[in-house]
C-alpha cells in the first residue's frame, strides 16, 4: 500500500489546504477524514465547536491568517495602509475574490461580516468599540476611523479562536450573529454540498475551481498559500473509536483526527500508518483555590508547585510515547511569540491532538 503523510497544522480545515505530499504521492482525488465530533453546526460565527472551526476554514476565508509564530498575516488583504497616527485604517482586498455563488467578494460584504462576528469574538468586539466608523468606500477598500488607536487590528480581524472570523455575502451577513445563517456560501477553496450534508453520518466538500490562493508568504496555521490538492474532501461523522481504527486500516479513510489515548501506542506501531501530533492545541492547567486554606497562603501554593511532576500528569492524560505531548513549559508554550520561561510549572504542560494517514 502507498505511503500518504499529512503535514502538521492549524485544525482540520487548514492541515487538508496544507498537504501537498498527499496529492503529489498518490494522484489521489478525494481525502476521507473522520472529525473529533458531528457537524451538527455549520455557521462558524456562532459557535465555537471545533469541528463547525474547520468546516469554516475549508469553506470560508478571512481578511487576516494567523501564522506559526502567531502573528497576523493578510489574507484576503493585499495589504492594509495606516494613517492619521493609527487612527486610520484602509484595507485593501486581493483582486479576483470570488464567493461560491459566482459573485465578486465587495468591501460591502467584508463591513457587514466584521460587523457580525464581532459580535461574537471578544478581540474584534474590543476593536469595534475602538471604531468611529467601519466603511466602504469603494468595492476593494474597507475603512476603519477608529476613536483611539488600535494597533492589533490585524490581529483582532484574524483570529482563530473558537468562533471564526470568516467573510460571507452581505445578504447571509445581514442575519442576526446569534442566528445560524440560511445558506453557506464562502469564499474558501473548497464549496459546501448542503445536499451531501447529513448531520451525524457525512458531510460533502469539493473544490472551488476560481478559488485563487496566495502566491506569497509563507504556509503556516491560517495563513498563506491555501492550496487544494483534492477535488473532493468526505467526512464521515458516524464512527465510533473502533471502526475508525478498523477504516483506517484497510483504507477506507485517509485520516483520523483524534484517536483516544488508550488506542495511540497501538495505532503508532502500525508500519502503514502515520502519527503526527498536533501544535498546541490543549493545554491541561492546574490552579489552586486561593479563597480557601491552606491555598490562601502563598507561600503554601509555592512550596505545593514544587512537588507537581508535569511529566506524570501527562503520562496519565496523552501515554508514555513522549513524542505525543511535552513538559517543563508553562501557560505560553515554547516556539510562540511570548513563551513562559523554561522550567515554570504554572501548568500541567501540553495535550495533543493526533491525526493518521493512511500510508
Amino acid at each position: 500500500m502507498r505511503r500518504r503523510d499529512l503535514l502538521k497544522a492549524a485544525g482540520a480545515g487548514v492541515a487538508v489546504l496544507a498537504a501537498p505530499r498527499i496529492g503529489q504521492a498518490e494522484k489521489t482525488n478525494k481525502l476521507v477524514f473522520v472529525p473529533t465530533e458531528n457537524l451538527s453546526v455549520l455557521d462558524p460565527v456562532i459557535t465555537g465547536l471545533r469541528s463547525t472551526r474547520n468546516h469554516g476554514y475549508l469553506v470560508f476565508d478571512t481578511l487576516y491568517g494567523i501564522d506559526t509564530s502567531w502573528a497576523a498575516q493578510p489574507q484576503m488583504v493585499e495589504g492594509h495602509l495606516v494613517e492619521e497616527d493609527g487612527l486610520t485604517w484602509n484595507l485593501r482586498l486581493r483582486d479576483g475574490l470570488r464567493f461560491h455563488d459566482n459573485e465578486p467578494v465587495l468591501a460591502r460584504d467584508v463591513v457587514a461580516s466584521i460587523r457580525r462576528f464581532a459580535a461574537r469574538i471578544p478581540f474584534a468586539y474590543a476593536l469595534m468599540a475602538a471604531t468611529e466608523e467601519l466603511s466602504a468606500p469603494d468595492d476593494r477598500t474597507v475603512r476603519f476611523r477608529l476613536k483611539r488607536p488600535f494597533p492589533h487590528l490585524p490581529e483582532a480581524l484574524a483570529g482563530p479562536g473558537g468562533n471564526a472570523p470568516v467573510i460571507m455575502p452581505e445578504r447571509l451577513a445581514a442575519t442576526s450573529p446569534f442566528e445560524p445563517i440560511a445558506e453557506i456560501v464562502g469564499s474558501g477553496p473548497y464549496r459546501f454540498l448542503p445536499l451531501e450534508h447529513i448531520s451525524g453520518a457525512r458531510a460533502g466538500y469539493e473544490r472551488f475551481a476560481v478559488y485563487q490562493p496566495r502566491t506569497d508568504r509563507a504556509l503556516g496555521f491560517t495563513s498563506g498559500p491555501k492550496i487544494a490538492h483534492f477535488d473532493r474532501i468526505e467526512w464521515l461523522l458516524a464512527l465510533d473509536a473502533f471502526s475508525a481504527m478498523a477504516a483506517l486500516r484497510s483504507g477506507e479513510v485517509d485520516w483520523w483526527e483524534l484517536p483516544s489515548s488508550d488506542l495511540i501506542e497501538a495505532l503508532a506501531r502500525d508500519r502503514d500508518l502515520t502519527v503526527l501530533p498536533q501544535y498546541a492545541t490543549a493545554m491541561g492547567c492546574l490552579r489552586f483555590n486561593h479563597l480557601h486554606p491552606p491555598f490562601n497562603n502563598v507561600a503554601v501554593r509555592q512550596s505545593l508547585l514544587g512537588a507537581v511532576d508535569q511529566a506524570e500528569a501527562m503520562t496519565a492524560v496523552a501515554g508514555t510515547n513522549r513524542a505525543f505531548w511535552q513538559d517543563g513549559i508553562g501557560l505560553f508554550g515554547a516556539g510562540t511569540r511570548s513563551p513562559t520561561m523554561p522550567g515554570s510549572k504554572s501548568c500541567a504542560g501540553r495535550a495533543i491532538t493526533r491525526r493518521f494517514g493512511k500510508r
